[in-house]
């Protein structure tokens, strides 16, 4: 093969370097060389920057906002990941046979996961309005009083609140997956356990769980990528609220590490900003490499 004809793929993947590079790679070198800075010139916020070293990321970590922030997260992720993981399996079990009908529901169900996490917002905060919300009403309905504050309004409430709302958005992407993996499991090992007396439970834990890990272990992964980055759903939702008071410190119910960074750039803190999304990052790969390790053993 000559030269010429070597150099060939590289042209082809050429348009899209150059794409990855300009908006994906020259702000991600960007992004770190600012979170080493601080604007002390707002009238020119890129161009009045000062080296202040490691203080934006000391600033980030000994913050305890960023610590309730983190928290707020962790909680996020703990009712999404799970609760969405089970539905989503569970539905795709009942939707597996492929008929018309099943067809129809799987379009059904994958159809809020391609909509704007923002629209979705909108479009929930006016189901949980109280009074005259969809869910207060049928609540009043079978005579079970609405939450005092509202379903947002309530700072024991208002992070379930959306994390259950998301989920239900998010919901169709995990059907879709495991409806394709189950088409995957080869016949012959549910045959050879209903042989040897296995009941469905035993087959679910011993045989389908282990056969869909990949699929559980992207998507556990994926919501906390999630649920870190988290931001249209609380801004059209809570906008980071309700106001509670921890210790000295009063923090929103919901403001979690997506809407503190959106503040951050909000107020033209760009080096915090920067230095929080390195954080999370470094955060988010820790949690990649731990989940995958804990999903592979027994492999």
């Amino acid at each position: 093969m000559s030269r010429s004809e070597r150099a060939v793929p590289y042209l082809f993947i050429l348009p899209f370097a150059l794409i990855f590079i300009m908006f994906l790679g020259l702000p991600f070198f960007y992004a770190f060389y600012l979170s080493f800075h601080k604007v002390v010139d707002l009238s020119n916020v890129f161009g009045g920057l000062k080296f202040v070293g490691l203080e934006n990321y000391k600033e980030v970590v000994l913050g305890f906002e960023f610590w309730w922030a983190l928290a707020l997260t962790l909680i996020y992720a703990l009712i999404m990941i799970p609760l969405n993981i089970v539905l989503a399996l569970v539905i795709a079990r009942m939707l597996l046979p492929d008929n018309r009908i099943n067809r129809v529901y799987r379009a059904l169900f994958f159809l809020p996961f391609v909509l704007d996490a923002f629209v979705v917002g909108v479009v929930w905060t006016l189901l949980y309005a109280t009074p005259y919300g969809v869910i207060a009403q049928l609540m009043s309905k079978v005579g079970i009083a609405p939450p005092t504050g509202g379903f947002l309004g309530n700072p024991k409430l208002a992070l379930p609140s959306v994390a259950i709302a998301m989920v239900l958005k998010n919901i169709g992407f995990g059907i879709i997956l495991f409806i394709a993996a189950f088409g995957n499991i080869p016949k012959e090992l549910f045959e050879a356990a209903e042989l040897d007396g296995a009941n469905a439970f035993q087959r679910t834990i011993h045989i389908t769980i282990p056969m869909l890990k990949p699929i559980i272990a992207f998507l556990v992964i994926v919501g906390f990528m999630g649920a870190l980055s988290g931001f249209a759903e609380i801004y059209a939702m809570t906008g980071g609220g309700p106001i509670v008071q921890v210790g000295s410190h009063l923090v929103g119910a919901t403001k979690i590490t997506g809407f503190l960074l959106y503040e951050h750039l909000q107020q033209l803190r760009l080096g915090m900003a920067s230095a929080l999304s390195f954080v999370l990052l470094t955060f988010a790969l820790a949690f990649s490499l731990i989940s995958l390790k804990i999903l592979r053993r027994g492999d």
